[in-house]
């Protein structure tokens, strides 16, 4: 059971404070509870957000580790004076250091979502989601021309939830085709990518693991059946390393992993670096 809390502290949505929070502590062989706390935007919540920190410490009887984003200068000041945590600002620790080194005020902005409407980045972003959408799993062959990835792979190689990140993180539009028995009888990937090669990266998987996973979807099926799943993965890598396309193993990678050796490799045009 953990025996120690973390909070997550912001005026906005909290998943700066978190995501750098959660970085940090996966340094640590630790098991803890995380609280989270946004739109902490007003100081009633503010002495709310203290009362909550301070009585878990008294339970818990050790100082709450508190990692904040506050733009709002009179809520930080609030819960930096009153909590009796360990407090971790950011805000502090990396936003005035560099207004010092390059002598302006930050926007002091809440979230990194403010003022979407205006955001040509956030509506890329949106527009790269539902592109992947509709392009997951081979559904259309319309304006694959328009996709800065394209990946290939077997069923259930983690096509899905790469292209799904590199939409949502990068504003990519990511298209997916699986690599079905016609393809592997014709030896040649689907004719519908032959002209976007350049674009190509392929997923494979250690065909054990494909066979769990397929398992979970249709267990006791030929789908799912270890010998099936040798036979598609061996063939899918042969194809692959025939057309000379990238590819690599996602059986031990993470989605973060996957998309930044993609990013590193096809290198899009419109992603910034």
């Amino acid at each position: 059971m953990p025996n120690r809390t973390v909070f997550f502290i912001s005026d906005g949505t909290g998943i700066t404070a978190e995501t750098f929070g959660n970085a940090i502590l996966a340094q640590f062989e630790v098991d803890l509870h995380h609280v989270r706390l946004p739109f902490i935007d007003t100081v009633d919540k503010a002495h709310q957000a203290v009362r909550q920190i301070n009585h878990t410490a008294e339970v818990e009887g050790k100082k709450p580790i508190v990692f904040t984003t506050l733009a709002n200068e009179e809520v930080h000041r609030i819960i930096n004076e009153g909590c009796q945590g360990m407090m971790l600002d950011m805000f502090g620790t990396f936003v005035n250091p560099l207004e010092e080194e390059l002598g302006i005020k930050s926007h002091h902005r809440i979230g990194r979502f403010s003022d979407v409407s205006k955001s040509q980045a956030y509506h890329d972003r949106i527009e790269a989601i539902n592109f992947s959408l509709a392009h997951d799993d081979g559904q259309s062959n319309r304006d694959l021309a328009s996709s800065d990835v394209i990946l290939v792979g077997v069923s259930r190689s983690g096509k899905t939830p790469t292209s799904l990140y590199l939409a949502m993180q990068y504003g990519l539009k990511a298209s997916n085709y699986p690599l079905i028995p016609e393809d592997f009888e014709r030896q040649h990937l689907p004719p519908a990518l032959a002209p976007h090669k350049a674009k190509i990266f392929g997923l494979t998987i250690n065909p054990d693991r494909l066979c769990e996973i397929r398992n979970e979807r249709r267990p006791n099926s030929k789908y799912a059946s270890l010998e099936n799943c040798r036979m598609e993965v061996s063939a899918a890598e042969s194809m692959m390393r025939r057309a000379g396309i990238r590819w690599l193993s996602t059986t031990t990678k993470s989605i973060e992993e996957i998309a930044t050796t993609i990013l590193q490799e096809i290198r899009p045009e419109r992603l910034s670096y």
